[in-house]
């Protein structure tokens, strides 16, 4: 299961989908300019979203 964890005050989560229960996966979404945005995606296909921030940052990925 991939943990996303505040780097600045250390608060981690988990996610799962709502649909399946399966774990979110971390992945990354390359947008039309070019640059990246790390995502949180179902394996089973029921969609992805924006990976968690917390203290106004994105959260990093630990598997």
């Amino acid at each position: 299961m991939a943990a996303y964890t505040c780097e600045q005050c250390g608060m981690s989560v988990n996610m799962t989908c709502a649909k399946c229960g399966e774990d979110l996966v971390n992945d990354t979404l390359t947008k039309d300019d070019g640059s990246t945005v790390q995502v949180s995606k179902c394996p089973q296909g029921h969609g992805k979203i924006k990976s968690p921030m917390c203290c106004a940052q994105d959260m990093t990925c630990q598997l």
